[in-house]
Order: structure tokens, then sequence, then C-alpha cells
């Protein structure tokens, strides 16, 4: 028997192929939802052929950037192909950062195009970009237009229907860049390659349970490490797309009710909004949610396990195209009362199917540079690395913070964490919020946990202040449901029972609100910064 050539063997991956099998495989079906308009299969892979098409005509090709500052739409499901089936490089801007940041991403990634929501190109208007050489306004829900410039009808009508390859000649090129949501900072642009996010994917369809009957709802931006690139794994089984612009409780609900949605995903805060909206109710169908951004407090999930919607717990970051491990429930869970099996959910659990394992090191190394790992003991805590297919390919243009990161051979994530027994992994903290009180480490989330268990907090983060007697000592932000009261001396009781003493806020401060990244990620910084004022050095227990 004669084996076929090596090239034959060797496909280069790319997620453009799931979208060329959904239109050949399912052309009929319908691909996505978007207000009134809706789109099959066979009409997404066209109108993605024609606008990349465009973009080449427009002069996007060789790896040149397009960014896209749009909510979750079906013009932003459509770039996450059409730019790289035009040879370009997609960057979705995340819409809630400030024109300074929007200025600085595009001038940084070198885009060429700008295409956005008219409303946030607006507030971008009077920006003399360095690179972007024109402006494209997207159109609104309804498919009208309400701004002034290029309109993006008109972006298309330079392509046409001659068809392009899906298919890239190296697996191994940039296909998105992801800027960094950190609270501080500049952002780093993280490279994903299609070899990559094919394999990203692929691990999240089926740790999610992706199939042709899923109706997965955009509570997740498309813009966050590319919707956890949810746009091409959903596509890869023809599921359908529905979009949603904004997060609200109301939305939400009327979605899963009128559009039979079964999945979707989102940081906790989105499972809080679903759990203490108004129009709430109980599943008389199955609904599951990933989610991750933050530790799901075993409150959290409990809260949305009673109202018969499934938790899939994942964890990562955008370093690692989003998803890396997942919590997956193991032999012996289902004998688990609800709340002992809350808190085994709460753990970031161990690497998807794509993905390598996790570990947790020491920060000294061995005498020849390797990583040590932390006891498993569920005690000793270390950082959590990871290194694998789904880990990003270096920050563009910045050499010396990718050796950084990859010290070792292994992504450092800054998180903190413990490696149990039974090798499931579970995030305590990040290094950098870290309370040593008297010596003694402190978990901020531990804590944080324990405020929110208490019926009346809706939400709360906790961080470490100057303590003349200890260095430092925990103190805690809460945010009470509606209508509820609860004291600060409740509070601090209330955290005693539930955990040592010595963890215990001291002060708890009742806010209307906390400071959050537009991913759910409460900017801590800005509260520590607050509290530490100008002192350089912040640990001092």
């Amino acid at each position: 028997m004669t084996l076929p050539t090596r090239s034959g063997l060797d496909t280069p991956l790319t997620p453009l192929r799931f979208l060329e099998r959904a239109a050949e495989v399912h052309p009929g079906k319908e691909a996505a939802v978007d207000g009134d308009r809706r789109i099959t299969y066979g009409d997404l892979a066209a109108t993605a052929t024609r606008l990349a098409n465009a973009l080449r005509a427009s002069g996007i090709a060789g790896g040149e950037r397009v960014a896209y500052l749009t909510s979750n739409s079906i013009e932003m499901l459509v770039a996450h192909y059409a730019v790289p089936l035009a040879g370009g490089v997609l960057v979705a801007i995340n819409t809630r950062l400030a024109p300074a940041e929007v200025e600085y991403i595009c001038n940084h990634s070198g885009a060429k195009l700008l295409v956005g929501d008219p409303a946030l190109l607006a507030s971008v208007a009077d920006i003399d970009f360095q690179t972007v050489g024109e402006v494209v306004q997207a159109p609104e829900q309804d498919g009208t237009y309400t701004g002034s410039g290029t309109r993006y009808d008109e972006l298309l009508a330079r392509g046409d229907d001659t068809p392009i390859a899906w298919e890239v000649a190296d697996e191994n090129t940039v296909i998105t860049l992801n800027y960094t949501s950190g609270t501080t900072g500049k952002p780093k642009g993280v490279m994903y390659t299609h070899r990559g996010a094919y394999l990203a994917s692929l691990g999240n369809a089926m740790t999610q349970g992706f199939t042709a009957n899923s109706r997965y709802l955009w509570t997740l931006p498309m813009f966050h490490c590319n919707g956890w690139c949810g746009p091409w794994s959903l596509t890869s089984v023809a599921g359908t797309h529905i979009c949603l612009r904004a997060v609200r409780g109301e939305d939400m609900w009327r979605l899963i009710d009128t559009e039979k949605v079964n999945q979707m995903s989102g940081a906790p805060t989105v499972l809080t909004t679903l759990a203490t909206a108004g129009e709430a109710h109980a599943m008389d169908r199955p609904l599951s949610i990933a989610t991750a951004g933050a530790p799901p407090s075993p409150t959290i999930i409990r809260a949305i396990g009673n109202l018969g919607i499934k938790i899939i717990h994942v964890y990562g970051l955008t370093e690692t195209y989003g998803p890396y491990s997942v919590c997956e429930p193991s032999d012996g869970w289902s004998d688990l009362s609800a709340d002992e099996l809350a808190v085994k959910m709460s753990r970031q659990g161990v690497g998807m199917l794509t993905a390598d394992r996790l570990r947790v090191v020491l920060s000294e190394q061995a005498d020849d540079g390797s990583l040590v790992d932390v006891a498993p003991d569920g005690v000793q805590m270390g950082e959590i690395v990871m290194r694998g297919n789904v880990v990003m390919k270096g920050y563009y243009e910045d050499p010396e913070k990718t050796a950084e990161a990859f010290a070792g051979g292994w992504f450092h994530s800054g998180d903190l964490g413990v490696m149990h027994p039974d090798g499931y992994v579970q995030l305590l903290d990040r290094a950098k919020d870290v309370i040593i009180s008297g010596g003694e480490n402190i978990s901020t989330i531990e804590v944080e946990q324990a405020v929110l268990s208490h019926p009346s907090v809706l939400d709360v983060t906790v961080i470490g202040v100057p303590d003349e007697k200890w260095g430092e000592r925990p103190k805690a932000f809460a945010v009470l449901r509606p209508g509820a009261e609860l004291t600060e001396a409740e509070a601090i009781a209330h955290v005693k029972s539930q955990i040592a003493s010595y963890k215990a806020p001291r002060e708890v401060e009742f806010v209307d609100d906390l400071p959050k990244t537009s991913t759910g990620k409460i900017r801590k910084n800005e509260l520590r910064d607050a509290a530490w004022g100008g002192a350089k050095v912040r640990i001092k227990g």
C-alpha cells in the first residue's frame, strides 16, 4: 500500500473550516438571530465571503489588522470569519473602553480599518488614529443606519461572491489580537493562532455540550477572548447564535423563553443578574450556563441550581483563549448534598480535553530552572501555570513580557491556588490580592464567599488595608440586595460563623455598586489605591 504524501496528511487547522462545513451540510439552518433579523448558515457563509472580498478590495491582506468596536451582533459574528478569510487579523475591541484606550489599541495593533456601532464611533470621532485609514459604521439591530460616513452595506458592496478557499497556508499565523482588560498598566495584545482557535473551539464545544440543537444566548461579549471562541465553536456544530447587545435580566429571560435558549455563558455577575431578576423562574426544560471570570461562590451556584439551571464552571484567561480548565463532576459527586456539591463545583478543576493538565507551582524554581509543584494537599499555595495548544502565541510586539510570562516553559497566570489530592485545582486569589495579616495568608475569595453567603448581600469584594498591629487586614465592600438591611456588626458576625475569625474583615463598607471591568472583574486596584494612598509597599503582614 502506498501512503499519501506528507502534504496530504497535514491540513493546517483553522476555524474557517467550521463555517464552510456548516454551510455545506446545513445551508438552511438558522445560524443567528439579532432582534428581528435572522440569517441561515448558507447566507452567513455567503456574507462572510462577500465581506472578505470587500476587505481585500479595501487593501486588507497579509496579516493586516481590522478593528471592530461593536456589540454582540450578526456583523460581529461575520467578522470572525470574513476578516481571517481575507487574510487579515481581527481586533475585537472592548466596547466599554474610554476613547483614549480605543485609540491606544488601534494604534498599537496598527489597525487599517475600524468598524463600529454608530454610538460607539461617535465617542471616538475626534481621534486622529495613526493607522486607521477608514471608519465604517455598522447597522443598528433593525438593520438601519443612524450615523454618518461609510456604511457597512457600502463596504459590502465593494465585494462580490468570488469563492475564497476556507483555509490557511500556516496554522500558526495569527487569527485575532485580543487586548487584555487588566486592572493596571497598558493592555497587551494577546495573539491567537488559527491552530489554537481551532482546538480551543472544539474543546469548548465538547465541554459545554454544543450540538446542532444548541440555541446559545450571547450574554458573553464577543469581544472578550473572541467570546471564549464561541463564534467558532458553536458554528462547528451548526448551533444557533442568539445575539444580545446589553445584558439585562428582563432581556435575558425574555429571550430564554421566546427563543427557547438552552445554553449561555458569562461571569458570575451574569448569574447574579439572572437569578435576582424579577422575571426569574424555574426552568421546565434544560438550560446550562458556563461561567468563569471569577470563582463563583457556592451561594450563587445554589441559587442558579434552584432554578433548575446547570452550571458548567470553567477557568482561564485571555492568554488561554478563554476557558482552559473545567470543574468536571467526578465519580461520587452525585451522592453529595446540594451544599457539598456547590462547594466542589466552585473549584477550577482540571484541564479541558484540548488543554494540558493544570499545575500549581512554587515561586522558587529548581536548580536547573524547572518549576516545582506544590504538595497536592489542598493547603500549600502556589501559582497556577499552563501550557500547550490553547495558550497564546505571545504578546504582540512585546517579547520581554512574553518571555516573562513563559518563565520555566509554562505560562504564568498570576493566579494563586492549591492542588487538591484528587487532582483538582482551586483558585484562591490573584497574587496581588493575597492579604498577609500577622504572617498569615488570607484568601480574599474565601472571605468574599463568606460575606456573600449572607442572604442580604448581593455582591462583595475584599481587599487588604493597612493595619498598625497586623500589617494589613481584610476590608469588605458590600452591595446589599434591594430592600435588605444589614449592619456592619451583623455582617462581621456572620463571616465569623463561616470561616476562622482571624480571616473576618474588621470593617464592612456598604456601597451602591462596585467598580468593575467590562468582563465583570472587580477593579480592586481602585479600592486599594484609595486605602493605601501613596504607599509603595503594600504587603506589610
